[in-house]
Parts: C-alpha cells; sequence; structure tokens
C-alpha cells in the first residue's frame, strides 16, 4: 500500500434534512470523522447546515434530490410530471417507475437540478465543487444525460458514479436491497461514458453500499478500504495518488415532525442505524487505521 498516498473523502450525505442530522454531521467533521459534507437544499434544515458548514469551515457539496420531498424550483411545485399525486417527489422506487415508463420529463428535470444549483449557491455563497445524486438518481438512464450537462455548464467538477469493488461478496445485504444496489451499479457502469464526455470526475474508488446504517463497523470500512486498495495497483493512477470517497450518513436520530424534504422525515432516518454510523466513524481505531496505512483525508475542493 505503500506506493501511493491514498487520499480519502469522507463524505456525509444529507446535511440540511434536519437539525438533529447536522448535529450528527457537525460533530463528526470536527471529530476528524467526516471531510466532507453534501447538502439537501430542499431539507428543513438546509439554510441553517449552510450556516454551520460556513462557522466551522465544512467543505460543502449539493446533493441533488429528485426523489424525496419537494422541489425547489416554483414552477415545478403546482404542476410537474415529478410529483406524485400528494405533490411531493415520487420517492426512491417511485422515481425509477415513472422514469422507466417514460413520465418525467428531462426538460423538468434539467430546471430543477439548475434550481438546486442556484439555491445552493444562494445559502452558501459559492457553487458547489461536487454535485451527486440522493437516492442515486443522478445516474439513472435519461437523468445522467441532463445531470452531466448541468455539472457541465455550472463548472462542477466533480460527483460520485456508485461503483463498489468488492460489492459482490457482501452476504450480509439482504436480497431486496442487493437487488437495488446491482441496479444502482449497472445504471453507474452505464454513465461512465456519459460523465467522462462532459469532462467530469470522481474518485478512483467508491465505496459506501456495503457500510450503510447497520452494516457499517469499524472492521467494514476497513476491509473496504483495504480491498478496493489492494486491487489497484493493476491500474495505479500515475500521480501515484489514489483518490476514495466513502458515503456516509451520520446522525442524531430525527423526531416527527421535525426533518425532511417537504413531507417529514422518513424510517432510515428515524432510525438508530444513523447514530450507528456517527458512533463507529467516531471510534479511534478508525483514526488510527488512516494513519497506519498513511491515508489521508479530504475533500473534493482539495483534489
Amino acid at each position: 500500500l505503500r506506493m501511493f498516498q491514498v487520499k480519502l473523502i469522507i463524505t456525509g450525505d444529507d446535511f440540511g434534512y434536519c437539525p438533529r442530522r447536522n448535529q450528527g454531521i457537525v460533530d463528526c467533521f470536527l471529530a476528524g470523522a467526516v471531510s466532507n459534507v453534501s447538502l439537501l437544499v430542499n431539507g428543513s434544515a438546509a439554510a441553517d447546515a449552510a450556516k454551520l458548514a460556513r462557522r466551522h469551515n465544512i467543505p460543502i457539496g449539493l446533493h441533488a434530490n429528485l426523489s424525496e420531498g419537494s422541489p425547489v424550483c416554483e414552477v415545478l411545485k403546482t404542476n410537474s410530471s415529478l410529483l406524485n399525486r400528494d405533490g411531493f417527489f415520487h420517492g426512491k422506487m417511485g422515481f425509477r417507475t415513472a422514469l422507466s415508463k417514460g413520465l418525467l420529463k428531462m426538460s423538468e428535470v434539467k430546471q430543477e437540478l439548475k434550481a438546486q444549483v442556484e439555491l445552493f449557491h444562494e445559502l452558501t455563497g459559492h457553487l458547489p465543487p461536487h454535485m451527486d445524486g440522493h437516492q442515486h438518481v443522478h445516474v439513472l438512464p435519461e437523468v445522467r444525460n441532463v445531470f452531466a450537462e448541468v455539472l457541465e455548464e455550472y463548472g462542477i467538477k466533480y460527483t460520485r458514479v456508485p461503483i463498489e469493488p468488492g460489492l459482490h461478496n457482501c452476504d450480509w445485504i439482504p436480497p431486496s436491497l442487493m437487488d437495488f444496489y446491482l441496479g444502482v451499479e449497472e445504471d453507474s457502469f452505464n454513465t461512465v461514458d456519459v460523465f467522462t464526455k462532459h469532462g467530469i470526475r470522481w474518485a478512483d474508488i467508491y465505496i459506501g453500499l456495503s457500510t450503510m446504517g447497520r452494516n457499517m463497523s469499524v472492521s467494514s470500512i476497513q476491509s473496504a478500504i483495504d480491498s478496493a486498495v489492494l486491487q489497484l495497483p493493476a491500474r495505479a493512477p500515475q500521480s501515484g495518488t489514489v483518490t476514495i470517497e466513502l458515503m456516509v450518513h451520520p446522525g442524531y436520530p430525527s423526531v416527527p415532525p421535525v426533518g425532511g424534504c417537504g413531507e417529514g422525515p422518513d424510517d432510515f432516518s428515524q432510525s438508530w442505524e444513523r447514530l450507528h454510523e456517527l458512533q463507529t466513524l467516531i471510534k479511534p481505531e478508525l483514526q488510527s487505521h488512516y494513519k497506519s496505512r498513511n491515508i489521508q483525508l479530504c475533500s473534493f475542493k482539495d483534489l
């Protein structure tokens, strides 16, 4: 592992979801357990999150959201293909179903993505250095093209491509979830060319599906990093630096009705799994593991 420098970006997703999520992510950042965050601009505590990021100097990017809660674009709040009968986004699976049936207008997807970039800029005072998709919607067919266009238009350099090495060997993931992950993986493979064509970049290695929620442990993170790095020499970059993004979801559990993106917090946000991630990430054994492996924590804007 000593042949190259490993730079690890630990991204806390869903910043802005609720005050307790914000607090958990900030605590992780201050403990050196998260090095980057992704903001949900339609989250109920987004403005507060942006203030916290400024106060603590936390590197922040955009977690583009087309699947949970309400749009931020005024025009799309009332009458749009992106909304279900209740006037909210279609949901994680609902979005995918509507897309596969050809019900979503890509012009509206683009309009909403741009509105979210603009709101991010308004809240933080700068454009996002990186932008990814809540529930991985950004790698879906058609959406990936529009997403890439928006990034290129705004000069946003980095995104996330959720292809996780070793995912297939994770026998602790229940079959229904594994099906979803394998769908995400397939969509990601089909997205690589599109993002490349638009000059967008991402970390050399992505980790985060196999270590989410209850599946996160010190050893699951360590072995995911080690096995990923061990596979690298075959395609070790010329620069001698390897970047890894670890996607995490720490926080203190949401307490309804506070939180969410317009329709209250979801089950995962109210679960003990968020706190479990927080408690795992701040463990000193992890920090010393990074040091012993010469792994340097950083953010996308440091690359």
